[in-house]
């Protein structure tokens, strides 16, 4: 079925701009400390909050069914006005450590009800070459995600309160957009009541559980991978007594994994979803293993480029991941599946993440992020066994 050539651009543009709201707090970091005399540890805190946050709407949205009971379009413009109004709330002139934490939590929170829902959205549309449109998908959600560093990049020329007012209003313009261009798709199967035992029954198919538990082993890796790009920069930097623009490259490796969604999507079409999915997730577990003799490396030009291939391979089978799940789950569970596995998923990030984090106040070794390969291995075992 041919659909309106708009949905796509739409739902594509409507997810970039509420994504913006992820790491809003990230970009401003610096002018949120000091305006209101946080600790060191503000940065961390408040993306916990974020993702404990996106959890806990995950588990809930998942729980109660409510973007297969309910239009998903309503669903994400609601959250997308809530989660805005939260991140506007970051301006209130009495904020706190706690305050801000709060804020954040809600924010992450209505998010789940952005991100999976987009996704959710897509597959009512897109029933063949799901993959393709899952790859422009999570390729915005990856440029969204890159564009607090870009920001920093730039420095002192956006006030920080323009960033936050900036991205509060893109997730108003996206919410909007979605809800008035997009309607419920063609494939859609309405669920009509509450089912608290989907969180269970989605995982009795076996091709399901490999496909989920292929996404949770690519989880392991991929946010971490993220949140130590600019430490992995910084540290060879140290090491070689090199120049490198830290925030801007930060931007570069990580927003290149736009693009590669897109093209890993085109490539699925040929080689097949599950196939590329494999092939992406058995190259970024090779980058993992290759870190510690990447820092060896003489010239800086060749770790910029090693870099940014894993920045490209680590996010390429994030949506063909999404597509297995959506094809493997029960149509009438769709939407709640994928929030399900996003919640799993984004839970097991936070834990790779403290992982590392603990591990760096032990050792000063780059063998460390051998460990990231657990992820990618434990995925490429489920994908292609457990079916």
């Amino acid at each position: 079925m041919q659909q309106p050539k708009h949905i796509l651009p739409t739902i594509v543009l409507a997810q970039f701009c509420c994504t913006s709201l992820w790491f809003a707090s990230n970009g401003v970091i610096g002018e949120l400390a000091a305006n209101f005399q946080l600790g060191n540890s503000a940065l961390g805190n408040l993306t916990s909050a974020v993702q404990f946050g996106f959890i806990s709407g995950t588990l809930i949205f998942a729980l109660l069914t409510i973007t297969d009971r309910f239009s998903p379009s309503k669903v994400f413009f609601v959250s997308a006005l809530l989660g805005a109004l939260f991140n506007f709330s970051m301006l209130w002139p009495h904020n706190s450590l706690t305050s801000l934490l709060i804020f954040r939590h809600f924010t992450g929170f209505f998010l789940a009800g952005i991100y999976p829902v987009g996704m959710k959205i897509a597959a009512d549309y897109f029933d063949k070459g799901l993959g393709k449109s899952l790859g422009f998908l999570v390729g915005a959600l990856v440029v969204g995600t890159a564009f607090p560093h870009l920001l920093k990049g730039w420095g002192e020329t956006v006030a920080w309160e323009s960033v936050i007012k900036t991205t509060s209003g893109l997730a108003v313009f996206g919410g909007l957009s979605l809800f008035l261009f997009v309607p419920n798709g063609p494939f859609r199967k309405p669920s009509q009541k509450v089912d608290l035992k989907a969180f269970f029954t989605v995982f009795r198919q076996t091709d399901f559980r490999a496909a989920a538990f292929g996404y949770f082993g690519h989880m392991w890796e991929l946010y971490t991978f993220w949140a130590f790009v600019p430490i992995l920069l910084a540290t060879y930097a140290d090491l070689h007594q090199a120049k490198v623009s830290i925030a801007i490259w930060s931007f570069v490796i990580i927003a290149l994994g736009g693009p590669a969604c897109v093209l890993g999507g085109y490539i699925s079409q040929k080689m097949g979803v599950r196939n590329t999915a494999g092939t992406a997730l058995f190259l970024s577990g090779c980058c993992c293993l290759l870190v510690p003799v990447a820092f060896l490396l003489p010239y800086p030009s060749l770790f910029l480029l090693f870099l940014c291939f894993w920045g490209m391979v680590v996010i390429a089978d994030s949506p063909l991941f999404s597509t297995l799940v959506a094809q493997n789950a029960e149509p009438q569970l769709k939407g709640t599946a994928l929030t399900i596995v996003n919640c799993i998923g984004f839970a097991i990030t936070i834990v790779s993440i403290q992982f590392i984090a603990y591990l760096q106040t032990l050792t000063t070794s780059n063998g460390l992020y051998l460990l990231l390969a657990i992820g990618p291995l434990f995925g490429l075992i489920n994908l292609f066994t457990k079916r």
